[in-house]
């Protein structure tokens, strides 16, 4: 986002006609994103951030600051909402050239990142966001390998810190145990267990309220059709459960490869199942005040979008929602990135909540972090 201040200072340049121009561009083609966006009655979408590219994970720090991850870029930014007025003014990057750096995580004035082969650390980095330090690592034993190594990162209620490690193929038989898996460790690197197996790829997850069970998305395998497997929405809650992959893929459907002469009884079958290809990514349940009574402790789960569907679908932000602790229904709640010409023109990502209760969502695909936020209007 460029400042008023900087017009100012160049204000003599013969450029700069060229410079407004092009950046009346750039807001004309953000707005015009926003245009497209359907929202239920009484919402309202706005723009929180640009030229953020490949915003990806989403972490809440001190003072509101909001952590973004990226996977292609290797940046991590810091984007902050100074005068309040639901746009972030200063945008900064705690780091370059990382590895895939996909998933943040915020505690106690402590940043943690998590790229393909490492965790790292930027300690109080809420002093330090003009001049950030040196990353100290966590724990870099985890795989290099690039397909599905990028990773989401959360502290759980336990304050440890939770992540997975996809798996290194679309659909095999991985050889070493920590891929394809859910793993917890302490903030300092140390004690990492694999709390379940049998997950090919997972870059979501977020904690139900009450229950502390954990809930996660999982995309499905590619190449084996266009409305099979059925991405999921699992649930976690005991050390050394397996959710199937590669034997069984969406809870019934054995795999023809891997799931010769096996059932797929033993597995635990998906609290949910989205359409094929949907490529559920973040999620996070409702706990703020802001929006109605009926939102409250659902579960918004962004839909980053098929890439290799005949027909592309996705592209969107769906409502799951709960009655006595089970998923009963999945409505669109917003929708407009995919055009009827099956271009997408963006690509949501992650959801995080803010303390007044609105949305942010990430996309990777514009570069930007979009607010939504209920005024009932």
């Amino acid at each position: 986002m460029f400042s008023s201040k900087l017009f100012n200072h160049v204000l003599i340049s013969g450029s700069l006609v060229f410079l407004l121009s092009f950046n009346q561009l750039q807001a004309a083609g953000k707005q015009q994103i926003l245009d497209k966006i359907k929202l239920p009655k009484g919402f309202s979408i706005s723009l929180f951030a640009d030229n953020v590219t490949n915003a990806r994970s989403l972490a809440l720090g001190k003072n509101n600051t909001v952590f973004v991850g990226s996977m292609t870029s290797g940046n991590v930014y810091a984007l902050q909402d100074v005068d309040n007025d639901g746009k972030a003014d200063q945008r900064y990057i705690i780091a370059s050239g990382l590895y895939s750096p996909n998933g943040v995580a915020y505690k106690e004035g402590t940043l943690y990142v998590a790229e393909i082969n490492r965790i790292i650390r930027f300690e109080n980095i809420d002093q330090r966001l003009k001049n950030p330090p040196e990353p100290l690592v966590v724990n870099d034993q985890f795989p290099s390998e690039k397909h599905h190594g990028w990773k989401y990162l959360r502290f759980g209620p336990d304050n440890r810190l939770y992540t997975a490690v996809g798996a290194p193929c679309n659909i095999c038989e991985p050889e070493k145990d920590v891929f394809s898996s859910l793993v917890r460790l302490n903030p300092d690197g140390s004690n990492m267990e694999i709390l379940a197996r049998g997950i090919r790829n997972t870059v979501g997850f977020d904690w139900q309220p009450d229950t502390n069970f954990l809930y996660f998305t999982e995309n499905g395998g590619d190449n084996l059709g266009d409305d099979i497997p059925p991405d999921e929405l699992n649930k976690w809650n005991q050390k050394g459960q397996h959710f199937g992959y590669p034997y069984c893929h969406g809870g019934d459907i054995l795999d023809l490869e891997y799931g010769k002469e096996k059932k797929c009884s033993p597995f635990i079958k998906p609290e949910w199942k989205f359409k094929a290809h949907m490529a559920p990514l973040g999620l996070r349940f409702y706990r703020g005040q802001q929006f109605p009574k009926d939102y409250r402790q659902q579960l918004f789960v962004a839909q980053h979008g098929s890439w290799n569907r005949s027909i592309p679908h996705g592209y969107r932000i769906a409502l799951l929602k709960f009655k006595q602790g089970k998923v009963i229904s999945e409505q669109v709640f917003a929708e407009g990135w995919l055009g009827k010409d099956g271009k997408a023109i963006g690509r949501p990502v992650d959801i995080l909540e803010l303390p007044d209760g609105s949305l942010l969502v990430s996309d990777d695909h514009a570069g930007v972090i979009y607010k939504i936020t209920y005024t009932g209007d």
